[in-house]
């Protein structure tokens, strides 16, 4: 265009071609610049909502670990270390935009930011790094390397990341020469161009932040929920079953996490409050009690588990119960037919349910009396016939009855057998010892210890009348005729009258004794 000899009028139609291309570049930067400005304004507005979001989340942190520190602590360390290298850098940028913006008169008009003057003056010095620009270099260097210092073992891949996010080593460009890192970024480059890297460089150490308190929280969740941290439980609706019943209980997973225990715990047995290291420990994520089985019957086990929670109490409720039977220590052993009662005396009785404690234990019959417990007496004076019937109900930790009953024999006492000396039958004796001895009676293998008190007998020495004798002992009349008898005779005492203590009945006839005289 410029080659060959122009006319006036071409010159001017050139020049003023040229001048249009100059404007359309002209309006072409000022598009760019604010174009840089907009993204700054946004990445500014984005850095912002990620500082509260990530300020949120440690404050979460920091409460886990003061509510479980043993799960949460070392992950607030780590997290403190990860913020303190952000929180730097981050401020070391916003200083030096502050610097780069106040060399202009009106930041928020980014066309007039077309200069790069104050990095250029300020990072270099001919074809040398200043020392601020090595100080720019330096704090993003101090910012990688402690963040892969901090987390490279627990999580490589974020480390990785970091490092090639905040890579300073030199870069080839398009024009395949090798230029230093800060060079190829901001050297030359406009001032909203370089204030919106910066911007960028600030959302790359909110990112860096964010992901790693937030790859923290995951592999805790992962840890938590890991199958490992769990063991089987048996949970039932009743802590005892019977014959015949059907079986309901469940297979639940319980956590075995160390970590995963309470802050407090408040629990009782039958209303009486456990106390922590004597009835109970806190181990293995659990409660371990270490308490007395008590007696035969249902224990209740009430209280709460608290656990702390983001400043709070949370109570887990407690609500169980087991079931102690007796021990055995002996087997049980009838006779058949051997089921038999006395008329006249409180027969003792034991009546229980085998698997069901006393207090849910009912039985009823003529003349039964509970004395405690499982220990009855029956009195069968007044029963008519020659039976009688027992009744017993039980209730099942479930709530569900059971019922029984047997039947007993009723007998009248037996004979009571006269003694003299304790001795029944026909005995041998002196005159003289009969004469001081004492007539009684007793019941001959009878399992009632019944003592017999005798209030009088008959007295007879052959060839002599009979004599009433009053009390145990002969009086003076069953003497004289005593002295009468001739060696070798056979005295008789009989018709003996005999009552036994608390027995309203009228005993049988005694039977007699009969003395046969050895001098």
């Amino acid at each position: 265009m410029a080659g060959a000899k122009l006319s006036s009028r071409q010159k001017m139609i050139n020049l003023m071609y040229l001048i249009f291309i100059a404007m359309l570049a002209l309006n072409m930067s000022k598009e760019v610049l604010s174009a840089f400005g907009l993204m700054n304004e946004k990445l500014t507005e984005s850095n912002e909502a990620a500082t509260n979001k990530n300020s949120a989340f440690f404050a979460g942190l920091e409460q886990q670990a003061i509510d479980q520190p043993a799960k949460y602590e070392p992950l607030k360390n780590q997290a403190t270390q990860v913020r303190v290298l952000a929180n730097n850098l981050n401020t070391y940028l916003t200083e030096l935009k502050g610097k780069m913006t106040a060399t202009v008169d009106d930041p928020s008009d980014y066309e007039i930011m077309d200069r790069g003057d104050y990095l250029d003056d300020n990072f270099f010095k001919g074809g040398k790094l200043k020392p601020e620009g090595q100080e720019f270099l330096d704090e993003i260097a101090k910012f990688k390397n402690g963040i892969v210092e901090v987390i490279g073992k627990d999580f490589p891949s974020i480390a990785e990341d970091v490092k090639k996010k905040f890579a300073t080593d030199p870069v080839t460009n398009r024009d395949g020469n090798v230029l230093q890192w800060l060079d190829y970024h901001y050297k030359g480059f406009p001032l909203v161009a370089s204030l919106t890297k910066m911007t960028q460089l600030q959302a790359d150490i909110k990112t860096t932040e964010s992901e790693v308190m937030s790859s923290m929280l995951q592999g805790k969740l992962t840890d938590e929920v890991s199958m490992s941290k769990y063991t089987t439980l048996l949970e039932t609706s009743k802590s005892a079953y019977f014959n015949g019943e059907v079986f309901d209980g469940q297979i639940v997973l319980g956590r075995t996490d160390e970590s995963t225990k309470p802050s407090r715990v408040e629990l009782t047995l039958d209303g009486r409050k456990l106390k922590e290291d004597i009835d109970f420990v806190i181990e293995g994520g659990g409660v371990k009690l270490n308490v007395g089985s008590g007696r035969p019957g249902e224990h209740k086990i009430e209280g709460n588990l608290i656990f702390a929670q983001d400043g709070e109490e949370l109570k887990v409720p407690v609500s169980q119960s087991f079931f102690t039977v007796p021990k055995p220590n002996a087997a049980t052993i009838s006779a058949d037919k051997m089921n038999v009662v006395y008329r006249g005396v409180k027969n003792p009785m034991t009546i229980s349910f085998a698997g069901i404690s006393d207090n849910n234990v009912k039985a009823n019959a003529s003349g039964l009396t509970q004395i405690k417990g499982s220990k009855y007496v029956i009195d069968v004076t007044k029963v008519k016939g020659r039976e009688v019937t027992i009744n017993v109900s039980g209730t099942l930790p479930g709530g569900e009855k059971v019922n029984d009953r047997a039947k007993f024999r009723i007998k009248d006492l037996p004979r009571p057998t006269g003694t003299i000396r304790g001795e029944n039958g026909l005995v041998k004796m002196q005159r003289n010892s009969l004469e001081i001895s004492t007539i009684g009676a007793k019941f001959e293998d009878f399992d009632f210890e019944l003592p017999l008190n005798v209030s009088g007998f008959k007295f007879k020495v052959p060839g002599q009348p009979t004599i009433n004798v009053s009390g145990g002992k002969l009086n003076s009349r069953a003497k004289q005729a005593l002295r009468k008898a001739k060696r070798g005779s056979a005295v008789q005492i009989f018709d003996i009258q005999a009552k036994a203590k608390g027995v309203s009945i009228i005993l049988k006839k005694v039977s007699p004794v009969f003395i046969e005289l050895t001098n």
